[in-house]
């Protein structure tokens, strides 16, 4: 039994040098991650993104509405709220109708609970949050 393990501990170590022969393994250089991200030290989201600007603002869009009179108790309400709006014309692309503007860039948009008593209260009201500025008016 001692013989048979000899030749098999024999056997290992001549099978073990003769692939070591054949292709001899080498460490491959691999480049720091910090090479490949010159100037970009984090993941961030699109909504995460740091906006440069006034064009980089959203503001709430109301409306969606086929005509322009449809949009004038919308525009009363929210000036009885003390609500800034201005009416858009929007083309056809970016959702077509006419949408207000509400609020003044720079300053907090109304809030959710407020937008849905405004969509209960008038039939086919939609809202949008998009950008304030570089919106292609349809006039």
């Amino acid at each position: 039994m001692r013989w048979l393990f000899l030749l098999l501990l024999i056997l290992n170590v001549f099978y073990y040098v003769w692939h070591q022969q054949e292709a001899p393994m080498q460490a491959k250089e691999i480049a720091p991650l910090t090479s490949h991200s010159a100037g970009q030290h984090d993941i961030h989201l699109l909504s995460e993104a740091k906006k440069d600007g006034a064009g980089g603002q959203d503001c709430l869009y109301l409306g969606g509405l086929s005509t322009s009179e449809a949009l004038a108790p919308l525009q009363q309400r929210l000036s009885g709220e003390k609500i800034a709006a201005v009416t858009r014309q929007l083309k056809a692309e970016q959702g077509g109708g006419y949408w207000l503007r509400v609020g003044v860039p720079g300053q907090p948009l109304p809030d959710e609970v407020q937008v849905r008593s405004l969509s209960r209260d008038i039939n086919e009201l939609k809202h949008q949050i998009m950008p304030c500025e570089g919106i292609a008016t349809g006039e």
